[in-house]
């Protein structure tokens, strides 16, 4: 398990590939730049009332995943997207297709394997968002998109649910685009990225999990901490 205390590295591979890749990670603040105090983490106290959203991110969030052939610097990625699980094609088949001897090559090294597969699997359980009276949409399909994002690292998933209190009701939809549209793109990209994305998935998918794990020994020291209290409170203390 990661240490509780990890900060928001993590997501340092996302961006070595030629052709257009998973997102590259926030660019470092400059150092003339006067720094302010360090973000929190999961397990540090919040204001009442929720996190200030000026206050989710450790570093500027890096851009949208771009789509293939956008980047006129690196090489166009135009071939298909992945074809389905266990499609049954033949190489000669999938080079028909549109697919390459790499693309071949990549697909046969992670099987079944699709942008998605493992965040999938995951449960939003112990992982609940604070009341937002001024908003309304589908928590649990909120916090899916969310523990499916490979862009936002472990530290910023949980500032983001933090500052729900205080987002609105267009900052809670844009929020659910991007991670709807990061989605949709990743999975529209070749056969090229899935050995990279899926090393990124499983890093998030265990990210994920050290949240759940996180959120439930806050629980448990909030619970020890308040039953303290009323305990004094009844010896006069």
């Amino acid at each position: 398990m990661t240490d509780p205390t990890q900060d928001d590295a993590g997501n340092s591979s996302a961006g070595n590939q030629s052709a257009p890749p998973p997102p590259p990670p926030p660019t470092p603040a400059n150092s003339d730049t006067p720094k302010g105090p360090p973000p929190v983490k999961p397990g540090d106290n919040v204001p009442q009332g929720g996190l200030d959203p000026t206050q989710v991110f450790a570093s500027p969030p890096p851009p949208p995943p771009k789509a293939q052939g956008d980047d006129a610097k690196n090489p166009k990625d135009s071939g298909p997207p992945s074809p389905p699980k266990a499609h049954g094609l033949t190489d000669e088949q999938l080079k028909e297709k549109g697919y390459d001897e790499e693309d071949i090559r990549i697909l046969k090294e992670v099987g079944d394997f699709r942008f998605g597969d493992y965040t999938s699997t995951l449960t939003n359980d112990n992982i609940s968002l604070p009341a937002h009276a001024e908003t309304q949409f589908d928590e649990q399909e909120f916090l899916v998109y969310l523990r499916g994002s490979i862009s936002l690292t472990r530290d910023e998933k949980w500032r983001i649910i933090q500052a729900i209190p205080k987002l609105s009701q267009f900052q809670i939809d844009e929020l659910k685009k991007i991670l709807t549209d990061e989605k949709k793109k990743f999975a529209e990209l070749s056969p090229k990225h899935l050995l990279q994305l899926q090393k990124l998935e499983q890093k998030h998918s265990e990210d994920w999990k050290d949240l759940q794990s996180v959120t439930v020994q806050q629980g448990a020291r909030d619970e020890e901490k308040q039953q303290a209290e009323e305990i004094r409170k009844q010896l006069g203390l």
